[in-house]
């Protein structure tokens, strides 16, 4: 029979644990440069948010984007961006919100379309005020508030309330961190982003329910076992599991990256840093913050044999 390869070796001894005060700094440094970044450089808001004018056009000739953007950057409407959109001849067009109401935006409208001419196809036309703007805003940070809050409890119920703390700080600093990220590079926040987060916060949960799946074994299983080496020992034994997982998806992530476009490469940025930051977060904070809360366990022998698997079991003068 032809086995599997086991790419992490069984009996992994990696001293995640031990290192947890170095992980501590580093998570401190991110999430601290993460609100500078949000706070002083500000999120670039996409159309969803901000508000403006958004034209999806298909030209009968591959499109020349350079030129299509010096002829509309002539028409004095403000800031305008182009991208390709699908194949070569499709070009989504954004043009900032113009000064007035939507008459004005209307106006906007009818100017882009005279520069264009007639040999361009209007697949889209779309407008989203301020107002509009603003309300997806407060809907974003409700939806991921909500998905925080709900994750809150449902580890609180299936775990303990410190398993709760533990994950919610943990998928806290996976969320600042993915905004920092996006204030850094300046890539556009837009709907798709905030799907992209909310994707995440369940992608980070699942890594961490897993080690603590296996951290609440062990603890029934090793009844005397350190608690820090009972964790670092969880940890290991559930590293195959995590790092595949997030492998596999990140084959899949960087593929849409490089190949998806533009309209999904900020969608698949995000998911490729929360991929990498969730996995990180779930070994090196959402754990070994379990020392630090008070968790306890009850008395008893040193290893309960029943709860060992018997591939695990040696017999005594073995």
């Amino acid at each position: 029979m032809i086995k599997g390869i086991r790419f992490i070796p069984r009996g992994t001894t990696i001293p995640f644990v031990r290192v947890r005060k170095m992980a501590f700094v580093l998570s401190a440094a991110l999430i601290l440069g993460s609100l500078a970044a949000v706070l002083g450089i500000g999120l670039n808001f996409g159309i969803d948010f901000r508000g403006g004018i958004l034209i999806e056009v298909r030209t009968v000739e591959p499109a020349n984007v350079a030129e299509l953007r010096t002829t509309l950057s002539a028409l004095s409407l403000g800031e305008i961006s182009l991208q390709r959109f699908g194949d070569d001849q499709e070009v989504l067009i954004r043009v900032q919100r113009q000064e007035g109401a939507e008459a004005e935006q209307v106006k906007a409208i009818e100017v882009v379309k005279q520069a264009l001419g007639d040999g361009v196809e209007y697949r889209r036309t779309e407008f989203v005020g301020p107002t509009v703007g603003q309300e997806l805003i407060e809907a974003g940070i409700l939806a991921v508030g909500l998905a925080l809050l709900s994750i809150l409890i449902y580890v609180w119920f299936r775990f303990e309330w410190q398993f709760g703390v533990g994950a919610i700080v943990a998928l806290s600093h996976d969320i600042i961190s993915t905004l920092g990220l996006f204030a850094l590079i300046q890539h556009e926040f837009n709907l798709a982003t905030v799907a992209a987060v909310l994707t995440i916060a369940g992608y980070s949960i699942n890594d961490t329910v897993v080690v603590y799946d296996r951290v609440r074994e062990n603890l029934r299983r090793y009844k005397k076992m350190p608690l820090a080496e009972l964790f670092e020992l969880s940890i290991n034994e559930t590293l195959s599991r995590t790092t595949m997982t997030s492998v596999t998806t990140l084959l899949a992530l960087v593929a849409i990256y490089v190949f998806g476009g533009p309209v999904l490469a900020d969608f698949a940025l995000a998911m490729i840093w929360g991929i990498v930051i969730g996995t990180y977060s779930s070994i090196f904070i959402a754990v070994p913050l379990l020392l630090y809360t008070g968790l306890r366990r009850g008395d008893g022998n040193d290893v309960d044999e029943s709860l060992v698997p018997e591939y695990e079991r040696v017999e005594p003068g073995s």
